[in-house]
């Protein structure tokens, strides 16, 4: 996980949360996962920057195929492009669990907690505040 956060802080200017503990999604018996939000200063569009995303898990070991909500070495989502609203073939932005998922609220709050995703009326913080999901998410 830090050796891709550092990577991804190599495209460009950028912040990033503090790592998160999270139940996982899925499976229950699997080990937690780790999360954490990156925000990037990027040029090019939205699906130029996922193709590089994928790029990135295929150099960290990700299998093209896997089962859903198998452990994966990395997994990385792209969850906002500025206030782009995109639902495509391969795309959909802002990504479409972002309100309903404690893991990726947590630490995007951290970032963001005033920001208002496209189609959203609420901020990040009280999305994560009035947020209904039983699973864990710790902070280390």
């Amino acid at each position: 996980m830090r050796a891709a956060i550092a990577e991804l802080g190599g495209w460009g200017p950028h912040r990033t949360s503090s790592l998160w503990r999270t139940e996982p999604l899925g499976d229950p018996t699997q080990p937690w996962f780790v999360n954490a939000v990156i925000e990037l200063e990027l040029g090019g569009d939205a699906t130029a920057c996922l193709e590089r995303l994928h790029a990135l898990e295929r150099a960290f070991g990700r299998p093209a195929q896997r089962a859903r909500w198998a452990p994966r070495s990395l997994d990385l989502d792209l969850l906002l492009f500025d206030d782009l609203a995109l639902s495509s073939e391969k795309l959909e932005l802002p990504h479409p669990g972002l309100a309903s998922r404690r893991f990726v609220l947590a630490p995007l709050a951290e970032l963001a907690p005033d920001l208002v995703a496209p189609g959203q009326t609420r901020t990040i913080a009280q999305l994560l505040a009035d947020l209904d999901d039983p699973l864990r998410v710790e902070k280390l």
